[in-house]
């Protein structure tokens, strides 16, 4: 996500804060760096003069001259900034009426049918009664994959039946929601390669037949500028609310997250981190503002581990590990969980300070590994897991064999165990003192 803008504001404030002192002539300096970074990230030129611009009136202020750490300040300039030009704070979703009707719209190939699935589940797990709609026709299949989408998610899906039309789709499908007493109901529309009148005549009757709460462009991170003109498109033709951005986990250049606020005046509501169902992440414009300058994302790691988390479970874990009773059997859903959470990368990417040790220490995830690690798990019995002690070399060749690994990893996965048992016994003993001294770096 926005790597190599991230890679180079960062190389940027380095070099500020190595300055005892900030005057004019190493603002400038910096500021340029910045404007160049930004504009290769293929930000708006029009959001990267302002930004540049109210940076400079900042950093050159008494807040920052006269600071005992200037370098420092302005970091805490830059960041304020970012977060201002992507929102400041994260937009709600309105909710309001019976159903309350969320209108999907945007380009072919932006993602919609998927994201309508992963909001969906998103409201489903908020407690809300969600019907999807499918209402693109346009695209072979579309139909099919909402359901079986819908279907993975939990929701309901309306059957179209042998209707062709999307503007009647959507009124049969509003009538069956009152009907039922569908809280929320999510219609997911057609695309286009480009914007024409055909497209917007469509989207334009739903609007007004359905009279959505929230009209949500579903945009690609990766198109850059032509997510703007995009989004200019549709909110003149049907009134956008906000947007969603897609593929927003991608290496792309990313400019795109960084001028839709501005240059639409429409709020980034969710951005999509993954493929996976529950990849939908509220967009906190503070939160992705610290991920660029690689202050990390505490907040929404905290968030995702407690979604996860079963209050009754986890004081269970801790009494195991009080009593020096942490098992494998033990061990597996914790597995399972962090999976769930997504990718290693994105997990690690919000610890502050995580992107220095992968770079200083050649640090790779390999998310093989936790599937190898399940997998030999799996194919332990109970004894086994619940008493590892009893792992000799002929039971440890069978679970090689049973799990499609050799004995080296079995072997590799014990000594990681006992060294998991030995931080738990320390860390019981010396709490967060002996938890730093225990950490790599």
């Amino acid at each position: 996500m926005l790597e190599g803008l991230s890679d180079k504001l960062k190389g940027v404030l380095k070099d500020v804060r190595g300055h005892g002192k900030l005057t004019e002539t190493n603002v400038e300096d910096a500021l340029k760096q910045v404007r160049l970074a930004l504009l290769e990230a293929d930000v708006n030129f029009a959001v990267v003069k302002d930004f540049v611009a109210s940076v400079k009136e900042k950093a050159l202020g008494d807040r920052v001259l006269l600071s005992i750490t200037p370098g420092q300040q302005f970091t805490s300039v830059v960041q304020e900034e970012l977060a201002r030009i992507l929102g400041s704070e994260a937009a709600e979703l309105e909710l309001k009426g019976t159903p309350a009707v969320i209108m999907l719209v945007g380009l072919q190939g932006s993602g919609k049918t998927t994201t309508s699935a992963k909001l969906a589940s998103l409201l489903k797990s908020k407690g809300r009664s969600v019907l999807v709609v499918p209402a693109d026709l346009a695209r072979p299949a579309a139909v099919l994959q909402l359901k079986t989408l819908s279907d993975q998610a939990g929701v309901d899906c309306f059957d179209v039946g042998s209707m062709t039309d999307p503007v009647k789709i959507s009124k049969e499908a509003l009538s069956f929601a009152q009907a039922k007493g569908y809280d929320t109901m999510i219609v997911d529309t057609a695309g286009r390669l480009t914007i024409d009148q055909e497209l917007m005549a469509q989207v334009t009757s739903i609007r007004d037949i359905t009279k959505p709460v929230e009209s949500l462009l579903v945009a690609d991170s990766m198109t850059g500028q032509d997510a703007v003109n995009t989004a200019k498109g549709f909110d003149e033709s049907v009134g956008l609310t906000g947007v969603i951005l897609t593929k927003f986990d991608s290496d792309a250049r990313g400019g795109a997250a960084l001028s839709m606020r501005i240059t639409s005046g429409k709020p980034i509501k969710f951005i999509g981190v993954g493929e996976k169902l529950d990849a939908l992440e509220v967009f906190h414009p503070d939160r992705i503002a610290g991920r660029i300058l690689g202050m990390g994302d505490v907040l929404t790691l905290v968030e995702k581990a407690q979604a996860l988390v079963d209050d009754k479970k986890a004081l269970e874990l801790e009494k195991k590990i009080r009593k020096d009773s942490f098992t494998l059997e033990d061990f597996k859903p914790q597995i399972q969980k962090l999976k769930q959470m997504g990718s290693m990368d994105s997990i690690l990417s919000m610890v502050p300070g995580f992107d220095k040790i992968k770079k200083a220490k050649g640090f790779n995830v390999d998310e093989q590994e936790l599937i190898k690690v399940e997998a030999i798990i799996n194919s332990m019995t109970i004894k086994e897991r619940v008493t590892p002690k009893v792992l000799n070399a002929k039971r440890r060749t069978r679970i090689a064999k049973g799990s499609g690994t050799r004995v080296q990893d079995i072997n590799k996965l014990m000594k990681q165990y006992a060294q998991m048992c030995q931080m738990m016994k320390k860390f019981k003993k010396g709490g967060m003192k002996s938890l730093k001294d225990m950490l790599p770096f």
